[in-house]
């Protein structure tokens, strides 16, 4: 039987709770880096749809800009060129008075 074999699988690696350590630190990274800032986005875009009043000015979520006519539950009514038209509140990108953030 050859020893040095035997000797080298015996001895093994790190203890088994260091892939736990591992698996832990990559858990709160991706809550760090992905899920935190996700849901401090969608918490403060539902605030600032909360406080849409008419009107404001605001960018739609298809480029146009329009103003606030009336506010309903769930629907806007927004003037559009010489239109009013009735959209959903969560089609409501930015106020248009907001400055636009640059990806980075």
């Amino acid at each position: 039987m050859n020893f040095a074999l035997f000797a080298q699988t015996q001895a093994g690696g790190p203890p088994g709770w260091t892939q736990f350590v591992f698996i832990g630190g990559m858990a709160l990274m991706f809550y760090f880096l992905l899920i935190r800032p996700q849901s401090k986005a969608r918490k403060a875009q539902e605030e600032r749809l909360s406080k849409l009043k008419a009107g404001d000015e605001v960018v739609l979520s298809s480029g146009l800009f329009a103003t606030i006519d009336r506010v309903e539950d769930k629907h806007i009514w927004l003037k559009l060129g010489g239109s009013i038209v009735k959209a959903r509140r969560s089609a409501v990108a930015a106020l248009a008075t907001e400055p636009e953030t640059q990806p980075n």
